[in-house]
């Protein structure tokens, strides 16, 4: 069964000085473009996270959520991606049953294992404890969302007796999610039974995961895939592009840094930006975008699609038209051709 398509925008809260506004002023003006989102039936608000990043990429995402929670009415929250080993578990496991309960259910959580050295170095251990922090921390998840007492006895976290409270708006917790850029990635992901969010070639993570779901007896339609492809929605390309173009350079450059100190594409050799699935923007007109999504939702069997909403340096304000265009025309015309059965 076809799960319904869902779009939305996704935020990092990078501000370098090229923006012109002080933090206070531009976490304002996101949220109120949030509301106007929302109020335009956008379906989802997705954050990321790092963390010691001079331009203040955003490293917490749940006190956001939780103040646009008060803002909105139907847009659901998650990330792409909460860095696990970063995150005690259980902690993170109480954050989310508050910010469940605050959004009345309108709260999933994707997450990965990191790969950037710096920050590992911030957080004062070594990047090889990011696999055992992550299984580890998934397993911890998966047993806090059941909303039962348990115990847990790992190499990284030992608990006794552990009851999260207050309980989950949403029954089983939030849906759960994973980050997969190889086949380890896509492994985990079908392990813990969570959606997932492709980060690197099909064949490394997609295609593994479905497989691996099939063979166990689980049907892949039965999951959400979910990905950033950014969408400019513009009658005049030559006059918007320039700005988001810089604006994208700035992004990438952070994230050619963190793989350049990782020794390699976050970590994982012989990934380029030819082999991986498509994550680069679709500029023009309502028509071109329903056109240039519509083909990239059939070839990968996508269910979830976010654009990056204010380019880093860039206001929120110069980003509204787009955003309000893409909410209103695109979003539903998409909706429309993909609704599930």
């Amino acid at each position: 069964m076809a799960l319904p398509l869902r779009l939305g925008a996704v935020y990092d809260y990078r501000n370098p000085p090229e923006s012109g506004m002080k933090t206070p002023d531009f976490y304002a003006a996101i949220a109120d473009q949030i509301a106007m989102l929302d109020g335009h039936g956008l379906d989802l608000i997705w954050f990321t996270e790092h963390h010691f990043v001079d331009d203040g990429y955003l490293p917490s995402w749940i006190p956001v959520a939780a103040a646009l929670s008060a803002r909105t009415k139907h847009a659901r929250f998650s990330c792409d991606v909460c860095l696990l080993p970063f995150n005690h578990p259980i902690r993170l496991a109480e954050d989310l049953a508050v910010l469940d309960n605050l959004s009345n259910g309108r709260v999933e959580i994707g997450v990965g294992m990191g790969y950037a050295p710096h920050e590992f170095r911030g957080f004062g251990f070594p990047v090889s404890r990011r696999l055992s922090l992550t299984d580890e921390g998934l397993a911890v998840l998966r047993h806090a969302f059941t909303g039962e007492r348990f115990s847990f006895h790992g190499k990284r976290y030992d608990f006794t007796d552990v009851k999260i409270t207050p309980g989950y708006a949403q029954p089983g917790g939030p849906p759960l999610w994973v980050a997969a850029m190889a086949e380890p990635g896509a492994r985990r992901a079908a392990r813990f039974d969570t959606n997932l969010l492709p980060q690197g070639p099909r064949s490394g993570g997609l295609d593994p995961w479905r497989a691996e779901l099939t063979a166990t007896g689980r049907d892949p339609a039965n999951y959400r895939v979910g990905i950033i492809r950014p969408c400019l929605v513009t009658d005049d390309p030559e006059r918007d592009w320039p700005a988001v173009r810089a604006g994208e350079r700035r992004r990438m450059e952070v994230y050619t840094k963190f793989r350049e100190d990782a020794g390699g594409h976050g970590g994982v050799s012989g990934i380029t930006e030819a082999t991986r699935i498509p994550q680069t923007w679709i500029v023009g007109n309502e028509d071109h975008c329903v056109a240039e999504l519509a083909a990239f939702i059939r070839e990968y069997a996508l269910t979830d699609i976010v654009t990056w909403a204010v380019p880093p340096g860039m206001r929120p304000e110069q980003m509204s038209a787009s955003l309000e265009r893409f909410a209103r025309n695109v979003a539903p015309r998409l909706r429309a051709m993909f609704p599930g059965s």
